[in-house]
Order: structure tokens, then sequence, then C-alpha cells
């Protein structure tokens, strides 16, 4: 069996060039040792410059490639991420009641000797009527004040409060294929025209038409929904989920701010419409804003109106942009020499902010399940697509979950979620064990989840899931040092507040400063 020697990384993008990088850097490409990377793009395939929104694994990936923080921000126009603000999910606009809940990035707060404080917070310890989030944890109330997660004197992808980013998705490439020459990364301008298969029905060559045929041990097809090779040439099919999650249609615009030192909320704002969401991630320079909706409940014309009425007047003169999509995966993202990443293998709505995360876990497990001999590929490509599969479902099962447990049935949209036939059968098994008890660590396969449980915990009770913890009120003797522990992350943001800098302050700031290492 010969010894992997080649990637070929087919398409660039977000997709193409964070994996490129991840590889380089984990495989020593920069080394004559190493195993080469190349990556071939198509000079004739622009990139779409939608505001991007991240998970916080971005911050380990960017610094494990080598990306100086400074220089990602410049380059990027990006900026900060706390976590999401869901408006209107729980209950229509003008209903009594909340409205709305935030999914912080910070897990719950839990000293040495103090007790967990969910169930507390269960049996009304926390100050009556503070949700779960704001009772657990400082983050929503330091976003709600224009706060950063970090100072500037905090280590590079370092702070006090855990943190993803927004960024444009375009100028992000760019700055990652910039990054990744020091990377040791071979680029090609060329357009693939076909793959060519060997006896064994693996890829044996790309034929592209400027280079003429580029051959590797291993492809991995980043070329975006059209799956050119996993899906075209080696006939991995996709397997469909819009049974369970409806939307497969969006329509964005990009806002300008009024004024260059508009503040810029660091989170992402997700409000709950007729057929679906709108999302507003705020960069540096502009919001990007779109409204994620169902094909089945509305149609595109109705849609832009929602969005542009959204914006308000500022959108009357910007131009939209329609996109369609699926939620679905391909059960075998590996097939032979070909594995597919990013949305050649999959796509998940973006609500959770999963699609670069998803990237990021595929180029971690190519980097660390390669198998020294190409021989090895089918058995790796076993467990990498059982992984990969396993991943898919349980973000699925969570995005739904935010849907199911609205109670809004003002439109056919909301009152089809709601319905138990679209929500499957593990979503629904945890939901009624949770009637009971709340989510814990034990309710998760860790390696397999892509959301920690704090975070089903947030959007659950964000939500107004009730879980009935009386019955066993007295398993939780410690409700005095609870309800010390819940006023002290309230004084503990108030000093936070001063020790914090403002949002655009510290971008602004962060950009200025000479990057530190290239």
């Amino acid at each position: 069996m010969a010894r992997l020697q080649k990637i070929l990384i087919v398409g660039g993008g977000t997709a193409g060039w964070l994996t490129a990088c991840y590889l380089a850097k984990a495989l020593g490409s920069a080394s004559p040792q190493g195993i080469r990377v190349e990556l071939v793009e198509s000079p004739h395939i622009g990139l779409l410059g939608v505001g991007e929104a991240t998970f916080p694994s971005i911050r380990g990936t960017l610094s494990a490639i080598g990306l100086d923080e400074r220089r990602f921000l410049a380059g990027a126009t990006a900026t900060y991420k706390q976590g999401i603000r869901y408006v209107n999910w729980v209950r229509p606009p003008g209903t009594p009641g909340r409205e709305h809940y935030f999914h912080p990035f910070s897990v719950p707060s839990q000293r040495g000797g103090s007790p967990e404080l969910l169930p507390y917070w269960l049996l009304g310890g926390a100050p009556e009527g503070v949700p779960f989030a704001d009772a657990v944890t400082m983050q929503s109330w330091l976003v709600e004040h224009g706060r950063a997660p970090k100072r500037i004197g905090d280590a590079e992808y370092q702070g006090p409060l855990n943190h993803a980013f927004h960024f444009d998705a375009a100028c992000f490439a760019a700055v990652l294929a910039e990054h990744g020459r020091s990377l040791g990364i071979v680029r090609h301008f060329a357009t693939v025209e076909r793959a060519e298969l060997d006896g064994q029905g693996a890829i044996a060559r790309i034929v592209t038409a400027e280079l003429g045929a580029l051959s590797a041990d291993l492809y991995v097809d980043c070329t975006g929904l059209r799956g050119s090779l996993i899906g075209d040439a080696m006939q991995s099919p996709f397997r469909s989920r819009r049974d369970v999650l409806f939307a497969d249609r969006a329509v964005t615009i990009q806002v300008p701010y009024p004024r260059a030192d508009t503040p810029i909320p660091s989170c992402t704002i997700a409000t709950a419409q007729e057929a679906g969401w709108t999302w507003d991630i705020g960069l540096q320079r502009r919001r990007g804003i779109g409204y994620v909706y169902s094909s089945r409940h509305s149609d595109a014309s109705r849609a832009e109106a929602v969005l542009r009425g959204y914006i308000g007047p500022e959108a009357d003169a910007l131009p939209s942009l329609q996109l369609k999509f699926e939620t679905g995966y391909r059960p075998e993202h590996w097939r032979k020499n070909c594995v597919a990443v990013g949305l050649a293998g999959g796509f998940v709505e973006p609500l959770e902010s999963t699609g670069i995360a998803l990237i990021e876990l595929a180029a971690y497990m190519l980097a660390h399940q390669l198998p020294g001999e190409t021989g090895d590929m089918e058995r790796t490509a076993r467990h990498y697509n059982a992984m990969m599969v396993a991943r898919y479902d349980r973000i699925i099962d969570f995005i739904k979950m935010h849907y199911c447990l609205s109670q809004r049935r003002d439109s056919g949209f909301w009152i089809d979620n709601a319905d138990p036939a679209g929500v499957p059968d593990t979503l629904q098994d945890r939901l009624a064990l949770w009637r009971h008890r709340p989510p814990h660590r034990l309710d998760f396969v860790t390696d397999l989840e892509m959301f920690l449980p704090a975070s089903w915990q947030y959007v659950l009770y964000g939500m107004e899931f009730h879980t009935d913890l009386e019955p066993m009120r007295s398993a939780y003797p410690q409700m005095d040092a609870a309800r010390r522990e819940f006023a002290m992350i309230r004084q503990a943001a108030g000093r936070a507040l001063d020790d914090l800098p403002e949002h655009r302050a510290l971008v602004e700031q962060m950009c200025r400063q000479p990057a530190q290492r290239t």
C-alpha cells in the first residue's frame, strides 16, 4: 500500500480555505516531509459576501492555524459574537409575556463547592421573573449594555467571556488564502470540468479547462451545494430532512450603518417571522440581514416584503439576493478517496450557526484520522461517516427544538412545526424525560454533540418549557447557597460593566494595532 502524499481540495471559499489551512498546518505541508496540500478554485465563480455567524470553536481553529486575531478581524471585517438573542419565538409579537430570550455562549456559573444552579432556578430560587440564562450567567446583561467579551490586553482568542465571531464570508476566504501561502498550500486557478474514475471507482484525476489533469491521493470536495465530486462523480446520495426542518429559502440584504460610530451588537439577533425567521448580524461597516423561510409556507415576493418590513425604509433602495437550500446530508461524506466538506456534504439551516462549525469538525477529523496508507481509506471512511451522521442528526434535533416548543399558532408554518409527526423520536424522548428532570450531561454523548448541555438548557427554558421538580424538592437542600450564587452573578455583572470595553471600540482598537505574527 502506498503512503498518502498529496491532498487536493476542489473549491475555495470558507470551506475550501479553512480546510486547506487546517490540514496544511496539522500535516506539516510547509516541510518537505509533510503531506502536500493543494487547492484548485475557479477564477469564474464568485463568493457571496453575506454576514457569517460562527460557533465558539472557531477561536481554537483560527489559533491552531496560526492566524493572528488582529489580522483576522481587520481582513474579514469581523466582530465579536457572544450568543443569539431570540425575539418573538415563544409567542407572536404583541402577546403578553416576554418578547425575547438569550442563548449565551458562557456556561452557567458554578464555583467550587456551590450547587448546580438549574434545579434551584426551576424551584424558584432566583429572583422572580428572571430568565434562566440571565440568572446563571452575566453574558446577556453585558450584551444588552453593549460590552465586548474581552479586553485589549487579553491573549489572542481568549477573554473572560466565551465568544465567537461574525464576519464577511468573502473577505474571510481571502484572508485564509493569503495566510495559506505561509502554510505551504499550492493554489491553482482553474475551472474543473470533470472527474475521471479508476477501475475501482475511485477518483483517478480531475480535469480542468486551464491546467489539464490534476491528481492526488485524496480529493476533498468543497464545491458547495453542487457537490461536483461527491455527488456527480461518486454518486453519494443526499438524505433530505425537510420533513423535520421546513426552511429551504433565504433572501438577504446588506444594510450600511447610518453613521460610522453606530453601536454593533455582539450577538446574532434571530427574530421569528410568519414563515421562518430573520437574522441580523452586525459587521464593522454594515449589517448582514436575511430572512430564512419555508417555500411551502411563503413565496419569494412575500418573503422579500417581510424582510424589507423588518429593516424599514432604509432598505428601499437596497438590492436583495434570493438563495435556495435544503436541510439534509450525505450519509457517506467520504466515499473511496473523496471526502465532502461543507455544503457538498450537507447543510442545516443557519439558526445556530453550525455551517462553519461543521467545516471545522470535518477538517479536524480529517487531520487526526487520516490513514497513513492509501489502502486504509475504506476503514477510515466508515468511522468518519458514522461520526458525521450522528453530528448532523443531533444538530437537527437541537434546531427542531426551537420550533416545536413555540407557543405560536398564528400561521401554518408554526402550526406545522408543533405537529409531533415532524418531531424526531429522539427529540420527543428527550423532551418527555425533561418534563420531570432537567437535562444532564449524561443525556449527551460528548464526541457526537455539537452543543453543550448548557445550550440545550438555555433554549429549552428560554422557550418556557416546564420541568416539574416539585416532587423532588427534598433532593436539593442547598437553596440558601444557590440564592447567594444568583446574587453574586448579578454583582459580578455590575463590576464587569466597568472592566469590559464597548464592543465597537474594542474592534476598532484591535484593527488599528499591528498583527503580532504572520
